[in-house]
C-alpha cells in the first residue's frame, strides 16, 4: 500500500543475537509513496535524525532520492570520468591520467564525502611538493569535472564549492632571432630542423613537431600538414615552407632514408632516432620516433647564454613574428593552431604597425572639422 510521500522515522533494527544494532535505520516514503529503507550509518541519534530529514527535505523539494549515491566510491566515479573523456575525445587522455595520478590521494574515499576542506587540504600537500598554482589549478578541475559528472549521471546529490586558486600572470618569453640562432647551432642537425619549425610556425614541440610522418611533408609542393586530431583543439593545420625550412626539410628527408637503407625497413617518421654520432641512443631505438631531447635543449640553451628557456617560447615568438610582418590575426591562428585571438590579449601583442598608427594619431591631434563640430556644440 502507498503512503503520503515525506513522511518516515528512525529505528534500529534487532540482529541474529537478538541485540538492536547501534546503527540507526531509516524507513520513508519517496515521491511515488514507496517505502525506502536505508542505513544512515551513524549510531549518533541526532546526526541519523538529520540525516532523515535531509531525506525528507529532498522529497518535499522534487528532487531524486538515491540512496546508493552517497556509496560512490572515487575509483567508480574515475572509470565514468575516463569513459567519458574517451567517448566525446573532448580530452586529451595523457594529459587526464598526468592529473589523475595525483588525484589518486582521494583513492577509497565516497566522493559524497569530499568537500571544500578536502580540497584545501590536496592543495596544501601540492604546494608542499612544489607544484605551481597553475598545475594545481588543472589538477582540481579534473576533479571538479568528475564530481559533476557523479553528479548528472545521479551518483552524486550535491556539489561541492571548489575554488582555485590565482594564477601567475602568462609567460611572456621570447626568442630573439640572434638567440634562437645560437641555440640552434648547438643541436644537432636533425634536432635544429625540428626547433627551427616551432621557431617559425609557433608548433607545439612534442605533441605536433615530434609527431609529423614523411607523408606529412610535401616537398614538391612546399607544404608541411597536421592531420585533425593531431593537434590540442583537434583541428587540423597546413603552411607553406619558407626557404630555410624546405631546404631542412629536404636534408632530413635525406637522413631518415639514409637510415632506411641501413636498417632495411621503413621509417615513417620525420625525426626518428639517427641512432648516429651525437645521438645518444642503443641501437634498439634506431628507428623509433624521437619523444622529446630536454636534456639536449636544456644542455644547449646553458652554451648559447639563455639557461632556463622554454620551447614554448616559440609560439608567442611565430605570433609576434607573424604580427610584426603585418599578417592578418585570422591568417596568423591559422598557422600557430590558435583557436582565437586569446593569445594577443594574454601575452599583449601588440604589433609595431599599430604602434605607429597610434602615434602618428597622437601628433596628429583632432582634424579643423573636428575642433569647429566641438565649438558649435560648446556654444
Amino acid at each position: 500500500m502507498k503512503r503520503k510521500k515525506g513522511t518516515g522515522y528512525l529505528y534500529q533494527p534487532k540482529q541474529r543475537d537478538g541485540s538492536s544494532s547501534r546503527v540507526f535505520m531509516c524507513q520513508y516514503y519517496d515521491a511515488d509513496g514507496h517505502r525506502v529503507r536505508e542505513s544512515t550509518r551513524t549510531d549518533d541519534a541526532e546526526a541519523a535524525r538529520r540525516f532523515l530529514n535531509t531525506r525528507l527535505g529532498q522529497i518535499a523539494q522534487g528532487q531524486p532520492v538515491m540512496p546508493k549515491a552517497d556509496q560512490v566510491r572515487y575509483e567508480e566515479a574515475v572509470q565514468d570520468l575516463r569513459q567519458h573523456y574517451q567517448t566525446t575525445g573532448s580530452r586529451n587522455m595523457v594529459e587526464v591520467e598526468k592529473r589523475l595520478k595525483h588525484l589518486a590521494v582521494f583513492a577509497g574515499r565516497r566522493i559524497a564525502n569530499l568537500g571544500p576542506a578536502d580540497a584545501t587540504a590536496y592543495v596544501a600537500r601540492r604546494q608542499s611538493q612544489g607544484a605551481a598554482n597553475g598545475t594545481i589549478n588543472r589538477e582540481v578541475s579534473v576533479l571538479g569535472r568528475m564530481l559533476r559528472l557523479a553528479y548528472e549521471n545521479g551518483k552524486l546529490l550535491r556539489l561541492p564549492v571548489i575554488r582555485k586558486l590565482k594564477e601567475a600572470a602568462p609567460r611572456s618569453g621570447f626568442f630573439e632571432e640572434a638567440q634562437f640562432k645560437a641555440v640552434r647551432n648547438r643541436l644537432r642537425p636533425d634536432l635544429q630542423t625540428a626547433v627551427t619549425i616551432a621557431y617559425t610556425y609557433g608548433w607545439r614541440m612534442q605533441s605536433e613537431v615530434l609527431t609529423l610522418e614523411r607523408r606529412h611533408l610535401d616537398l614538391e609542393k612546399g607544404t608541411l600538414r597536421l592531420d585533425p586530431g593531431m593537434t590540442k583543439n583537434d583541428d587540423g593545420r597546413v603552411v607553406y615552407l619558407t626557404p630555410e625550412v624546405k631546404s631542412l626539410l629536404s636534408a632530413q628527408v635525406d637522413r631518415v632514408k639514409a637510415l632506411e637503407r641501413r636498417l632495411k625497413r621503413v621509417v615513417p617518421y620525420l625525426f626518428p632516432h639517427l641512432g648516429t654520432k651525437g645521438d645518444h641512443t642503443s641501437r634498439r631505438l634506431a628507428g623509433t620516433r624521437i619523444k622529446d631531447f630536454k636534456k639536449q635543449w636544456a644542455t644547449a640553451c646553458k652554451l648559447a647564454g639563455v639557461p632556463g628557456a622554454i620551447r614554448h617560447d616559440f609560439r608567442r615568438t611565430a605570433v609576434r613574428t607573424l604580427e610584426r610582418q603585418g599578417v592578418s590575426r585570422s591568417v596568423a591562428t591559422k598557422i600557430t593552431g590558435h583557436r582565437t585571438e586569446s593569445v594577443y590579449r594574454r601575452y599583449a601583442i601588440v604589433s609595431d604597425a599599430d604602434l605607429r598608427e597610434a602615434t602618428r594619431k597622437l601628433g596628429k591631434g583632432p582634424s579643423a572639422t573636428e575642433t569647429a563640430t566641438a565649438s558649435g556644440e560648446a556654444e
